[in-house]
């Protein structure tokens, strides 16, 4: 299927025109652009890390510490520039049975073992792996990240307890408390009106902004217009500061207070593996979506080291760990931001905020930031893709449905490798079922010409095509357009060969390929004696004697 509908997604996005990342030059203009866009993503973080904090059960400053570090190292060290990570959902409901049931510390351990795991996934280029994700499975990804983004956002319309959120109120779904959207108390009445009147607004703002000036980043406008509407006529409406203070100082060393043991690492390393992978797919996937859009490829290995690193450092230092985040990316990509000024600028604003700023940042009304949220899920969902469903195999079609399904329901990873795995096997079967001979009997000599692949899928395929019973006592396979894959394929060959053995006939193997000839020979029981032609690497009539096979290895 070809990619069109990734890159209509990049079209999608009001950005300046832009040369390749590698060729950008850092004018004072492009310097503006970075920076704008990088305050734009660490106003979208604030909450975003808040909410998190509390769905881990954690308080909200473990949120915004990992928002703060894991951003400023991936965007120093990053495979992707202008890729933007920070505290998320997906590794928020992992977290959440941890510190339930062994408290904060040993979820700070867990994060250093976690990132070590990256790095080392890292060192060894496992995220070269990430090229079999198939663009189904992407799409899927897609679409499944902009409905739980969608999703995330219906929190802000709930009736928020006396005092703001409580650390631990979390439901623990993994995306903000989907299976709670249900059972929540929402906004009624004026509120509602109100709340909603403003995201509109919002959306507008950041619509219309790019057809009058480029100058400022439109989500930047939507958020500083509606802000300042709220404060000058004072409405009643939720703010940042409802949520809960974002005021604190330096994230301190800590070196997790948890015991240095065995029973220790039993206790984390299943969590660190898990929060690994998570942290590793979803960032390998928005480090793929991104370059779609930025036009810019490689990276996934540098991006586990800088992944890993970020998140060693960040258990050290009080935060709850973290991965690469769709929706922020999209936010910078949006606003702009091409290089890794974009997202350490984000970073340093967000410490910024902590520190000096957090008066002003919780006057913001979550309103506006909805808004903003609900500009990314429009320019993230791949549209095209619905209308591609009836042109497309009906296998991908079934892929892009399943992923985008299991995201929403259950999680990103657990998607990713539902839709690998459903793909896998419509391959295999698609091609277990190309298997066919073409036959020809000359001079009491019957050749059976082997079309497609033999491998696990096709073996017992491979064996319906032959007639040991009513064959010649001379019987040739030529494999010139078929390739023996696997040991299942192996044992149907050696299979095929008993029988016209226990029938008194002599088999024979052509033309098969050098890596064919190599697992044939490690087998140990067919006994092949032909020189390679050293021009079109096949044997010109590899020869394989009944005897050889023996009797049913």
């Amino acid at each position: 299927m070809p990619k069109a509908t990734l890159h209509t997604l990049a079209e999608r996005i009001t950005v300046p025109p832009r040369k390749r990342t590698g060729d950008i030059s850092f004018t004072p203009s492009r310097i503006k652009t970075e920076v704008l866009a990088g305050f734009t993503v660490a106003l979208a973080l604030v909450p975003e890390a808040v909410a998190f904090a509390f769905v881990a059960g954690v308080h909200p400053l473990v949120g915004l510490y990992a928002a703060f570090i894991v951003g400023l190292i991936t965007a120093c060290i990053g495979g992707r520039p202008g890729m933007i990570s920070g505290a998320t959902g997906a590794l928020a409901v992992v977290m959440v049975a941890l510190v339930a049931k062994h408290g904060v510390e040993y979820l700070f351990a867990t994060v250093v073992l976690m990132g070590i795991l990256q790095i080392l996934a890292g060192v060894f280029r496992l995220g070269k792996f990430i090229r079999l994700v198939p663009h189904p499975v992407m799409l899927g990804f897609v679409n499944g990240l902009a409905i739980v983004i969608f999703l995330a956002q219906l929190k802000q319309f709930e009736v928020l307890p006396e005092g703001g959120l409580q650390v631990g109120g979390g439901t623990g779904d993994g995306h903000g408390g989907f299976s709670g959207l249900f059972h929540a108390e929402y906004l009624s009445g004026m509120k509602l009106y109100l709340m909603l009147g403003l995201s509109a607004l919002t959306m507008f703002i950041i619509w219309v902004t790019p057809k009058i000036t480029r100058a400022i980043p439109a989500p930047l406008a939507g958020i500083g217009l509606v802000t300042a509407l709220v404060l000058i006529f004072k409405l009643d409406t939720s703010t940042v500061g409802d949520l809960a203070s974002v005021k604190g100082g330096l994230p301190p060393f800590h070196i997790p207070s948890v015991a240095l043991n065995f029973e220790t690492l039993q206790i984390i390393f299943p969590f660190a593996v898990i929060l690994a992978a998570i942290g590793l797919i979803e960032s390998l996937l928005t480090l793929n979506l991104v370059g779609e859009i930025t036009n810019k490829r490689g990276g996934a290995s540098q991006e586990c080291v800088a992944q890993g690193l970020a998140n060693t450092v960040t258990g050290f230092f009080g935060g709850m760990g973290g991965c690469a985040m769709i929706g922020q990316s999209m936010i910078n990509v949006k606003s702009g931001g091409r290089t890794r000024l974009s997202g350490i600028s984000a970073a340093l604003f967000l410490l910024a905020f902590i520190l000096f700023l957090s008066g002003y940042i919780e006057m913001i009304p979550l309103a506006a930031l909805v808004g903003v949220m609900f500009m990314v899920v429009i320019g993230t969902f791949a549209w095209q893709s619905l209308s591609i469903m009836r042109k497309i195999p009906k296998i991908d079609a079934f892929v892009i449905v399943l992923v985008t399904l299991v995201t929403v329901w259950h999680d990103l990873a657990q998607a990713v490798v539902v839709g690998v795995i459903v793909s896998a096997l419509a391959y295999a079967w698609q091609n277990a079922r190309r298997i066919h001979a073409d036959t020809e009997v000359t001079d009491d000599v019957k050749i059976y010409k082997i079309e497609g692949p033999l491998f696990f899928g096709s073996a017992e395929g491979f064996a319906e095509l032959f007639t040991p019973e009513t064959d010649p006592d001379n019987v040739v396979v030529d494999f010139m357009n078929s390739r023996v894959a696997d040991q299942s394929a192996l044992q149907a060959i050696e299979a095929l060969a008993t029988k016209y053995q226990g029938l008194g006939k002599t088999l024979q193997l052509r033309h098969l390929t050098r890596d064919c000839h190599k697992l044939l020979s490690k087998a140990g029981q067919l006994i092949i004696d032909s020189d390679d032609d050293p021009d079109y690497e096949v044997a010109a009539n590899y020869s394989v004697s009944i005897g050889s096979f023996g009797g049913g290895h």
